[in-house]
Parts: structure tokens; sequence; C-alpha cells
């Protein structure tokens, strides 16, 4: 029987294959998701579920040096970036994440221009809030005066990474205030979970929905943060004890499949995948760094039997919810249909990299 590190390895092998093969073949069509089918689906787009899907092959590469991999990606940004960039809103912002994380490693000159001429833009053009929060504009839709939590994991994680690597800390500045100004309206100070919205149109949570991947953004999110930037130490205790609360009670509503359900504290939703791969890696690494309660790494380790579980013979990840827009009653996350998505995958490859940190006795290649 092979090695719990060997079949790790096999898996997000199968991963890399997946996701680059996503392509969109026509049979889903939801004309009420931001994008089109195809942005979501097939790998050879310029959209936010490429953009984490990239973000989970730099990471990879960043761990296995594998060559072939950073050639991928940066065959990608090359095609695209000859093809013209998208007009500028938060979800296009995505692809920049790994982008300058695979600029901060190589230098490569061909990318210094496009990310800092991006991250100008974002600054300077990026619709605002009251309070400076980022607006959740997206490629077909301006959500006048509505924060979502998804903004911070597509925005703010990338001004993060590029102002600490250029060295611009205007930029990390950003990037913190961004994570600031979310937390005061969409942590839910009851049970530490995250609304999906808040709109200051009425100044309300919309369906006060502590959705799954939503949070998942957070966990995943403020870790990264802390990795990818110097960030100012109050800021690092603030959204610390922020991140902490939430884990204390994602512990208590984890499956015993393992998984999470798309609305966390609903039994009547579905348990949903890249939710669960999200949560795994951030408590795996919480675990790791020594950051958050006790139970973090058994209920990580949980999750990524779920998540490795849900990896078919193709690579493709099951049980992986569609683009969600803010729902206005709870039934409507219980009906997002599942797909396959770049963002599932990337997710996926995430906690299983972080997995093998914690397969007892393998030490890490890179």
């Amino acid at each position: 029987m092979p090695a719990a590190g060997e079949i790790l390895r096999q898996r997000l092998d199968l991963l890399v294959e997946g996701i680059t093969a996503l392509r969109h073949d026509g049979r889903f069509h939801e004309p009420n998701l931001d994008g089109t089918a195809g942005d979501y689906i097939s790998f050879d787009a310029w959209e936010w579920p490429q953009g984490v899907g990239l973000y989970g092959l730099v990471r990879l590469w960043q761990f296995t040096g594998d060559p072939a991999i950073r050639r991928t990606v940066e065959d990608w940004y090359e095609r695209q970036i000859a093809r013209g960039l998208p007009l500028l809103n938060i979800n296009t912002s995505a692809p920049m994440l790994a982008l300058s994380v695979l600029w901060n490693e190589t230098r490569d000159p061909r990318w210094a221009l496009v990310l800092d001429r991006w991250a100008d833009r974002l600054v300077a053009e990026a619709p605002r809030t009251f309070g400076g929060g980022f607006q959740h504009d997206v490629s077909d839709k301006i959500n006048d005066h509505e924060l979502w939590d998804d903004t911070l994991f597509m925005a703010a994680l990338f001004l993060a990474s590029y102002g600490n690597a250029s060295g611009r800390a205007e930029l990390v500045e950003e990037a913190e205030k961004q994570f600031l100004v979310h937390a005061h309206y969409l942590a839910d100070r009851e049970t530490g979970l995250w609304f999906h919205g808040w709109t200051f149109d009425g100044a309300h949570n919309f369906a006060e929905a502590r959705w799954a991947r939503g949070n998942a953004w957070i966990t995943v999110g403020i870790l990264d943060l802390m990795e990818l930037a110097e960030i100012t130490p109050s800021v690092r205790d603030f959204l610390l004890a922020i991140l902490e609360s939430q884990v204390e009670t994602l512990l208590r509503l984890q499956a015993p499949s393992g998984a999470w359900r798309t609305l966390l504290d609903d039994e009547t939703s579905y348990e949903e995948i890249s939710a669960t791969a999200g949560f795994s890696y951030g408590l795996l690494k919480a675990s790791r760094l020594g950051i958050g309660p006790e139970g973090c790494r058994e209920a990580g380790l949980k999750a990524l039997a779920a998540v490795m579980d849900s990896i078919d013979a193709n690579g493709t990840v099951a049980n992986v919810s569609y683009g969600t827009r803010m729902g206005h009653d709870l039934q409507f996350y219980r009906d997002i249909p599942i797909r396959p998505t770049g963002y599932g995958q990337a997710l996926a490859m995430l906690c299983l990299v972080e997995g093998l940190r914690h397969v007892p006795g393998l030490e890490a290649v890179a």
C-alpha cells in the first residue's frame, strides 16, 4: 500500500491535470451568475476562478519546485496578457495575486509593469463604500454600496503580496484597511463566523448567510495575509483574534464526514468541498504555526480526508458549489448548483500541499 505522502502527491498530480484540462463544454449555463459559464469553468479565461486556480498552482510550485508547473503558469499569463487584459473590477483582480507571488520569486521583468499598473488602478479607480471599503463590483454587475467577504481574497491579498514584494508599503496599508473595514461589517459577533455581505442601503447583512466558501476565503485570507506581507502588529493581533473566534465555531460545526455545509449553521444545506478544502488548509496551517484553539489539526486532517475522497480519477474535485451572487434569502444558497471549477481545484491543492507538511515523517521537498 502506498505511503500517505505518496497518495497525497498522486492526488496533487491529478489536481494539476484536472484544473488545466477544465473546459466549458456547453453543459452548464447559469445566466444569473456573474460572468459566463465559460469564464467560471474553462481554465483558459481571465476571471476569479482561474485566479484562485493559478494561486493554487503557484503555491504548489513553491512547495515542489516543479518547472513544469511554473511553465504552465507563465504560459497562461503570457497568453492572456497578449490577448489584452479585461476591465478592472474585484473579480478580475484575482489573477494578479498568483502573478505577484510568482514575480516575487523570479523577478521576471515581463510581469513588473503589469502588476504595478493594476495595483495603481485598483487603489485609485475601484469604487468604494462608506469607510473606504472596496465595493464588490464584478464583470457584469455593479453592486452599489455593498461589501462582500470574497473581496479580501480577490483583491486585498494581491495588494498585500505585491506591496510587500515591491517595497510599496502604501499597498500593504491599503490591504490592512480592507481587512479591517470588512471585518467591522461582516464578522458576526454572536458566532465568530462571517456574513456573506453588507449593504449600506438599508444597513443590513442581506440574508445573514453564514456562507461556507465566503468564510473559507477569510480563514485562508487572514493566514496568507500574514505570510505574504509584513503586517502592522496591532492589525495582526486583531485579525488573529477574529480568526480564532471563527475557528472555534467551525470546529463545532464540522459534519461527521469531515466536511462543512454550504450554509455553515444550516443542517438542511448540502456539504460543500471547496469550503471544506479551504478550512482544512487553514486549520492545518494554524496548527502548524501554533495559532488557534486545540483541535485544529485533528479537524483539518479529517477535512483533508473528505477532500481527497472527492477527487475523481480525472483529477476533478466533486461537490463544489458554483459561483454565488449575494443571496437575499437562505434558500438561494441551498439551491446553488454543483459544478467543476478552477477554485475547487485550487483550494484542494492548497489543502493537500499543507497536508503534506502534516504526514508523519514526511519532509517538505522545498
